[in-house]
């Protein structure tokens, strides 16, 4: 993740939006950490299901989450909107590094930056398999400065 605190649009490629929801905010008035996980979890897979990557009922491979974090900034309570930019921090040879920033939609303001690595595993024996070459290539297009210094 940047060494600050705020997320600037064009550091992350890729952005959707996630409403809040009534029941997100907690006894202490504002969203509960565990929505700001969901709502990470929730953009990267619609991302890999949009680009062909993640086949939920059929795919002969399946991404597993095997370690994530989250570093809280701001909060948010119902009905902030909450824009999720993704990028990729590390692309190995079946796994990838994601970094997430989680912006208040209303007034930009950074609420969170999040971790999460895949590794991408057989279905059925849950052993790393390879990235296909369109998995790789989709993802090469969220590399994180994949785009910097380009006219």
């Amino acid at each position: 993740m940047a060494g600050d605190d705020t997320a600037e649009r064009g550091d992350y490629p890729y952005w959707s939006d996630v409403p809040t929801r009534w029941n997100d905010n907690d006894i202490y008035g504002h969203v509960n950490n565990t929505v700001h996980y969901a709502a990470m979890d929730t953009v990267i897979n619609r991302w890999m299901i949009q680009e062909g990557i993640l086949d939920l009922g059929g795919g002969d491979t399946i991404g597993l989450c095997v370690e994530s974090g989250c570093r809280y900034l701001a909060s948010m309570e119902y009905p902030d909107v909450m824009a999720v930019g993704l990028r990729i921090a590390k692309l190995g040879t079946s796994s990838v590094v994601w970094e997430a920033a989680i912006v208040r939609a209303s007034d930009g303001t950074t609420v969170a930056q999040g971790r999460f690595v895949h590794v991408f595993v057989d279905r059925e024996s849950r052993r790393p398999a390879p990235l296909t070459d369109t998995a790789r290539a989709a993802f090469s297009a969220l590399l994180r400065g994949a785009g910097e210094g380009a006219s």
